[in-house]
């Protein structure tokens, strides 16, 4: 149980981690529209992603083409904690802007041009 806890404690004491629950308390998004708003590497960004899945946090769903990350809270301590953060931040300068560069994102496009056209992402 304790281990549990600090796996989620530590997966939620990165900026660019939190960063990432904030754009998917609004909606499921993939590892590019991630890496686009984010301005980090593919792979920096999947270890972020990996990091929040295996504390319970996020999960991944296959969607046509795409693997789909989004929040989940299966876990007790884990939901708790994503209550928590629901509310806050959500008038940070960087939260604002990320959500903007969210909301612009084409994934057709960053998705094609991340995988040289094969859409998989």
């Amino acid at each position: 149980m304790l281990d549990q806890l600090e796996k989620v404690m530590k997966a939620l004491a990165d900026k660019n981690r939190l960063r990432i629950v904030k754009m998917l308390q609004k909606e499921s998004m993939c590892v590019c529209e991630i890496r686009e708003v984010l301005g980090l590497a593919q792979p920096t960004v999947s270890k972020h992603l990996k990091i929040l899945k295996d504390a319970g946090l996020v999960e991944d769903i296959q969607q046509e083409l795409w693997t789909d990350y989004k929040l989940t809270g299966n876990e007790q301590f884990a939901r708790s904690l994503l209550k928590l953060i629901h509310g806050r931040a959500n008038a940070d300068p960087i939260i604002i802007k990320d959500r903007s560069v969210a909301e612009k994102a084409d994934r057709r496009s960053m998705c094609a041009s991340q995988t040289r056209g094969r859409n998989k992402c």
